[in-house]
């Protein structure tokens, strides 16, 4: 932990987060006229290989998914245009 002023957050915000995503660092204060204002953490990591085919078997798509096309592009533009 270590830290800054605002203006010097504000001149290294690319590298300051950087290092608090690499690990570098566990979280940064910012400081203004001296006094801590502001507490940066990093976000903990989140798995996205998990998020693909979570929903796999928890519903079925029905074969006429595309029958409401016309309906629904009505919607949107009308009866002058269609997509």
């Amino acid at each position: 932990m270590h830290t800054v002023t605002l203006f010097d957050a504000k001149t290294h915000l690319s590298r300051i987060i950087e290092d608090l995503v690499s690990g570098r660092d566990d979280r940064v204060i910012i400081s203004r006229h001296g006094k801590p204002v502001v507490c940066v953490t990093p976000l903990p990591a989140v798995d996205t290989e998990k998020r693909i085919g979570i929903a796999r078997g928890q519903f079925q798509v029905p074969n006429d998914i595309d029958s409401s096309n016309a309906d629904v592009s009505q919607l949107f533009y009308g009866n002058d245009k269609e997509a």
